[in-house]
Formats: structure tokens, sequence, C-alpha cells
């Protein structure tokens, strides 16, 4: 990906921004809610940042190398416990030219060096999912602007750390999700506000992802081949595979939730009231490792008891009368699928067959393909920056969902996926274990806003933050 000149890349977003707002009602056109532009008086306005990374795995090696192709942004610090990672981590500095930072790697908890180390402005957190509260927490109090990876929550407790923290300190958070930025999730967006599928009654969303091979990997067998996990694993298959062992709910909910999200306006308008969850039995993992050539029903790991049912189906009603239907498929075999559906009073779009129907404007009772319809309403920033975000992590989401970071991160101003979508995101987890320990029953959502959710106007992908 080339270099970005700054002064180019926001001169052009801005003409991107205005020309959305020109293709969009007056309701989705307004200009974000002013409290989301408030800068911290406390860090002056930066033309380049510093930054840090707390876990460099695969995942922090892929923010690693997308801050390393940007003048406006240095690395120098990481974090990691793990010697394997960070040496991965520091032939991307060699490779890149770039000058290598000061490296934190003396246990878990050496993360807290990186921390009080004044040189550094804001932190990317991609460290197991287990960490991430502690360490948000405790970069917002150190004054870091924070971005932060994406997983589940583990209670409603720690969702409200990550709030309070926030409005104690005046430190922003932002939450990378970045199928947000998917290019024909943001073309659909596009056409949400424009009213073409009418008022939005049902969406889905989900995470439908064939992870046994990540979920079992020594790091020496061929990818897809292994059966080891914890002390013997590598990689997630490190840590994410015991959370399948203890815990029953949908572990992995904002990939799906995301992007409905923004389209439903939740937190901009519009709320979550309450979900209710149920799984199916278990049996997926245990099949994987019995009938695997390295397992078999001699292996250690067959005589483990996965509690996380191979399908988890979340329902979610918002306060505007919308029904969310979320998945989570992890265990089976399966083709890769978010399984999103948007259908309104006038049309339907559905991702699994890249179809829509438009009352009105297309075969009636027919399927039609999506792509010209896609093509037709591609949003400002992919029509213009396109050719180099698809040159970034998946699909050239990445791109974006990094860039906004950054941006948001120099001006020190909120960022449009912001803490309070962060904790309502994460709350699904606990919420749905909860639901299906107790049969399914319907579980609140906690109002992480404090009531602002009524006076909060749509901002995602709108303005120079860019």
């Amino acid at each position: 990906m080339a270099k970005l000149n700054r002064r180019s890349f926001l001169q052009q977003t801005a003409l991107a921004g205005a020309a959305l707002a020109l293709s969009t009602d007056d309701a989705a056109a307004k200009m974000p809610d002013l409290q989301s532009q408030i800068r911290n008086p406390k860090s002056p306005l930066r033309n380049k940042i510093n930054l840090g990374f707390i876990g460099t795995g695969l995942r922090g090696q892929d923010h690693v190398e997308l801050a390393l192709l940007r003048d406006d942004c240095e690395v120098v610090a990481i974090a990691d416990p793990d010697p394997r990672m960070i040496a991965n981590c520091l032939k991307l500095f060699e490779k890149s030219g770039k000058k290598k930072p000061v490296v934190y790697d003396q246990g878990n908890y050496d993360y807290q060096r990186l921390l009080a180390d004044k040189n550094v402005d804001a932190v990317v957190i991609a460290s197991p999912w287990e960490w991430h509260t502690q360490q948000c927490v405790a970069a917002m109090k150190a004054g870091k602007y924070v971005a932060a990876e994406v997983g589940g929550g583990f209670s409603l407790d720690e969702c409200w750390q990550l709030v309070n923290t926030h409005e104690e300190t005046g430190a922003h958070l932002m939450f990378l999700e970045n199928v947000c930025y998917r290019r024909d999730v943001m073309a659909v967006l596009q056409m949400v506000r424009e009213g073409l599928f009418g008022e939005l009654m049902h969406l889905e969303g989900g995470y439908q992802h064939d992870l046994r091979g990540v979920k079992f990997n020594d790091g020496v067998s061929p990818y897809n081949a292994g059966v080891e996990f914890g002390e013997k694993g590598f990689s997630e298959a490190k840590w994410r595979t015991k959370h399948s062992v203890h815990r029953n709910g949908d572990l992995y909910p904002t990939h799906g939730v995301g992007p409905v999200a923004m389209m439903a306006n939740i937190n901009r308008g519009n709320r979550f009231l309450y979900l209710t969850s149920t799984a199916s039995k278990a049996r997926g993992l245990h099949d994987y490792i019995v009938n695997h050539p390295q397992g078999g029903p001699a292996h250690p790991n067959a005589s483990v008891r996965f509690n996380l049912g191979d399908v988890v189906t979340s329902i979610l009603k918002t306060s505007n009368g919308e029904t969310v239907l979320l998945s989570h498929d992890t265990g089976l075999p399966r083709p890769y699928s978010l399984g999103f559906r948007v259908q309104g009073t006038k049309g339907i779009w559905m991702d699994v067959n890249k179809s829509l129907l438009l009352d009105g404007k297309t075969k009636a009772h027919a399927w039609e393909e999506a792509q010209s319809w896609l093509d037709r309403y591609d949003h400002p920033l992919w029509r213009r920056y396109g050719n180099d975000a698809k040159t970034a992590g998946h699909g050239g989401m990445d791109f974006f969902v990094f860039h906004h970071f950054v941006e948001c991160a120099k001006q020190n101003i909120a960022p449009q996926i912001d803490v309070y979508d962060a904790a309502t995101w994460l709350a699904i987890t606990p919420l749905s274990e909860a639901s299906i320990a107790t049969g399914s029953s319907p579980q609140a959502f906690p109002d992480f806003t404090r009531g602002r959710w009524t006076e909060r106007k749509p901002d995602f992908a709108f303005g120079e933050a860019y």
C-alpha cells in the first residue's frame, strides 16, 4: 500500500463526505453529534503520534504492518510475553527499514511499563480476550488514546469499567471492528440511509467460520492439521480454545452485530433492549479430535468436554422495534459467512446469496444479483481509496479501521466506533451466556450511554477523520 499523503487524503475525504451528505436524506446527513467532537484539552493536536502495541501475535502484527506504512505515526514500543511473537514482529521493522521499538517482554504484566512510557501517545491492544478490559482501563488511566481489538465480554461489570474509565479520564477508546468497513456492507449502509429498503424491520449477522484448525494448532503441523490447544497450542490455540471448554454463549458477536448496529443507529437514536439466546448441543470439536489423523479416541484431548454449543442463536430487540438475529458457529465444517441480512418494508439484501429484492425496482418475487446495486451505492471512501485499501488485510477493511483510529488519535476526538459501542457489543456475550443458562430467558441490555442515545446522531463514516 502506497504511503499516504495526509493533506491530499483529508481533502479528498472531505469531498467524499460532502458527496455522501448530498446523496442521503436530511436525517442521515446531519453533522456528527457535537459531543463526539469535543477535544480533550489535556492533550495537544498532533501531526504525528507515537504508538505502542500490547499484543504482537498474528493480529497485532497486522496492525504493526499498517503502522509501518505510514509517515504520520511511529511504532515506538511493543509488549508481549511470547518471545516467538516478539521476534516475528521485530522482523517487520527490519523489512520496512524503520527504527526498532522498545521491547517489553518480561512477563504478562510488562505492558504496564509500556503504559508508563511518556513517549507513547496511543496504544493498540491486540492481546487475548481476557486481557482486554484490564489493559484498556490501565491505558486510559495512563492518558493514552486506546484502540482495542474485538472479542466478547466476560461480564457486564467489565463493560461498565470501560465506560466509567472513559468518562472519568476523558481518554478515548476506539473499538477496532473492521467489518463495519467491509465494502458491500458500507454500500448497503448507503442504501439503508437513502431509504431503498424502506423502514427497517429485521437484520441478521453472525460469525459463521470453521475455526477447528485455529482452535487446534501446534504451530508445527500444517495449518488446519493439528489437535493441540492450551500450553501445546500455537497462537490463538493457546487461549481461544479454552473458552469453548468452559463457556456457552455467543463468544464472538461483534463482526455480526457491528455493521447492523450502525444501520439501525444503535446508541444513536435507537438501542438494544434485550436478547434471548439458545445453544445447540456440542459435538463438532470432539468429533474433529477423534477423527483427525493426529488425534483419535485415545488422544488426551478426546476426553475433553466442550461446553460451547456448536450453533448459538441470539435474537435482539431494539427500542425502535427491529429484531436482530446473531449466529455463532465455529466448531462445524462450513464455508465462511457472516450471514448478513437487511430487510425492510421495501426490500431485502442477503450476503450469503449476494442477492437482493427491492420492491418496484427489481423483479417481483425473485432474487436479483446485488453487485450492480452495490457498485452504484459504493461508499465514497471506497470509491476514492479502494485501490490502496484492498492491499491491506481482510479485503481492505483493516486499512479504514486503522486509519480512522490514527486520525482520531492525532486530533484527540472520539472515534465513530466508540466506548459505548464497545460496551454494548461486548455485553452480548455475557447476556447470551446468562440467557442460555436460564432456559433462553430474556436478558436486558444496560444503557451504557446513560440516556444519551436519544440525542446522539448517526455519525459513522461521516466527516474528515478518515
